[in-house]
């Protein structure tokens, strides 16, 4: 992420809410701001993982995500692999970093491990809610 994505403050809409938050919930503009922007952040890089198998690198490249104000509003997903030897880092040291990840990650897969993250068909089965049947259907349709 290159940058804090802040909205465009200047629109009449965005002024609106900003004016309503305040004056109905004491909401500071800058906090809300900083709690859109953190929150448009980690839409974003939760896009890069979109399953168990999946792997991604993001890459906060702000120095402001360094600050901990901005860091603390991160979700925990995110929080738990931001750790000491992941913060203000050199370029050098960065992709350092990241190749070592790609050559781990780059690794054949242990169909073994996998099998303790992924769910069998029978266990799919399990979670899927039951079927609704013709009666309960048309129960449901005389009513609404």
């Amino acid at each position: 992420m290159f940058g804090v994505p802040f909205q465009y403050t200047l629109s009449h809409i965005l002024r609106a809410r900003l004016e309503y938050l305040q004056t109905q919930y004491q909401i500071r503009e800058q906090d809300f701001l900083n709690f859109d922007a953190l929150r448009q952040a980690s839409q974003c890089v939760g896009r890069v993982i979109r399953s168990k198998i999946d792997y991604g690198l993001m890459i906060f490249a702000d120095a402001r995500y360094n600050r901990h104000d901005k860091r603390s509003k991160l979700p925990k997903w995110i929080l738990q692999f931001l750790g000491d030897g992941q913060l203000n880092l050199s370029t050098d040291t960065a992709i350092g970093q990241v190749k070592h990840f790609l050559r781990i990650m780059a690794q054949p897969v242990d169909q073994n491990s996998l099998k303790e993250v992924l769910l069998t068909v029978e266990e799919v089965q399990a979670l899927a809610p039951a079927p609704i049947s013709q009666d309960s259907a048309m129960i449901v349709a005389d009513t609404t």
